[in-house]
Parts: C-alpha cells; structure tokens; sequence
C-alpha cells in the first residue's frame, strides 16, 4: 500500500475512533439505492465523508457519501452510506479506501451490499443473493504494488462461509427467501451486452454488477472476513423483461428495501450475539 494512504487512513482512523461510544464490532457498506437502512440503524454519530481525511466522493446517485456509527447489541455498527468505483475514474486504491478505513478501526467483519443485475431468469428483480464467490473481471486489483507476501492473499474463502450461515439463519427466522451464487463484478459503466450476460452464465456468474469484488480483495488482504448480499434490481441484457436504467435500479432496491433492510439487520444482530468486541464482554454489554 501507498505509504501516505496507509498513514491518511491511520489519521481518519484515530479522528473516528475518539468518536466511539461503544467497542466496536461490525462494518457494513450499502450499495446503490439501499441507504435508507440507515433509518433503521439510528445512528448517533454520521460524518460527510468530505470531513473524513482521504476519503474519496460518491458522485453515483444513490450513493449519499456518509459513515454513521450505531449501537446494536452495545457494540458499535460501522457504516458506508455509499461507494466510489472504478468507473468514476478512480484508481483500484481509492475504490477500496473506505473499507481499508474500515480495518483500520478493527472491524473484525464486513458485510457489503451492492445492485446486481440477474443473468437469467431464476432470479427476479427484487429478490436476494447472498454471494458465495466471486469473478473479478475488471481488469484490476487492489493489492498490484503491495509489497511481500500482501500481494498473495488467498481467496479460496473470500465470502466467509460461516457469515453466510449466520446470513441464511436470520433469513429463516424472518421468513426471507435468499438465494446464493457467484457476482461477477465487471468495470462498467455501461451495461452488459447479451452476448457478454450469456458468456457470464456460462462461466457460473448468477449476478453482475460494477463494485464489491475489489473491496473484498482489500479485506481478505487485510485479514477481515467478508459477507456480501445482493439485491437483484433488474434482469441483464438479453434476459427476457430487462430493463436497463439506474433510476430503474434505484426504484427497485427501494421496492425491496423491506425485506432488504430486515435480512441486513437481523444478520448483523446474529453476527453481534455471535462474535461479541472483547469490550462489550469485559463491561458485561452483550
């Protein structure tokens, strides 16, 4: 890692934690359109990300560009309202600035969510995946100049498999249908083309979208463990009933933020009766 990003994020890092009231416990990075979870976590601290040393600016429209900090469980919740990609013009590094952020502030996990498009017609607008695996075909990567062994990080578990139970357990409680599959995460910003989604199918790919692959990079690298739900806004190219447009995709994830919003909070609630911050067990909190 660059060494003046390395020290920037140790800076933002040390400005967020004095804000802590609590020890803190998870991260979680909400993709395009699924930021009104933040009304459900009432947070007590929210900070523009323009006040957040380093930290790059959102200009995609569903992505608001602020960090909260919430309370669940006496632990402290850790939230990205909103991404950057690489389609913005920005380096691998600064895509995945926030949630290096994140393990700076010693998030022991990280749940990130994200607007796929469906590769066929199995998954219908609407509906939830949890990502088992990914394809990273953006042609890029967050660990290219990292010395030693940071650059060879093993992504056999990339998706935690144990989170993922966790993830299908709340889900069951809920009564919240979640399937599971592979996100291919390509540069975008154009959709893909039909061609494109049928070669995606055939290589396994359930969803696609334009984030997410790269930020999970930068996590395992940084010993984090990841968990990833998407939630599926539209068909891709050439399955039937695509519609291909971002106020479209915006207007989806907000008809599903309901059961969106439940899966992502009763997950996290599992994660923080499950791995409780040393902290909170020391001050008997959980």
């Amino acid at each position: 890692m660059n060494p003046a990003i390395d020290a920037s994020l140790s800076n933002a890092a040390a400005k967020i934690s004095a804000q802590l009231k609590w020890p803190l416990g998870v991260g979680l990075v909400l993709g395009s359109g699924l930021g009104a979870l933040v009304e459900r976590l009432k947070p007590d601290v929210s900070i523009d990300y323009r006040d957040i040393e380093g930290m790059p600016l959102p200009r995609v429209p569903g992505h608001s560009g602020r960090l909260h900090l919430a309370n669940v469980g006496g632990t402290a919740v850790v939230c990205l309202q909103g991404r950057v990609h690489l389609y913005e013009g920005h380096t691998p590094e600064r895509v995945v600035y926030g949630v290096r952020l994140l393990a700076h502030l010693g998030c022991s996990a990280v749940i990130l969510t994200n607007a796929a498009g469906a590769t066929s017609s199995q998954l219908a607008p609407g509906s939830l995946m949890l990502v088992a695996d990914h394809l990273n075909l953006t042609g890029s990567n967050p660990l290219i100049d990292s010395t030693g062994g940071a650059q060879f990080v093993d992504m056999t578990n990339a998706y935690d498999e144990e989170l993922r139970e966790h993830a299908q357990a709340a889900a069951n409680e809920l009564d919240i249908a979640v399937a599971e599959g592979i996100y291919a995460g390509l540069l975008g910003p154009s959709y893909e083309t039909p061609a494109e989604v049928r070669f995606l199918s055939m290589i396994g790919a359930q969803a696609v979208g334009m984030s997410t692959v790269l930020e999970t990079i930068a996590l395992r690298g940084a010993g984090v463990r990841v968990g990833a739900l998407a939630c599926i806004t539209n068909a891709a190219a050439g399955v039937p009933g695509s519609i291909l447009d971002h106020e479209h995709v915006q207007q989806v994830a907000d008809r599903a933020r309901g059961d969106f919003q439940r899966l992502v909070l009763g997950w996290i609630e599992r994660l923080v009766r499950s791995y409780p911050a040393p902290e909170a067990v020391a001050h008997g909190k959980i």
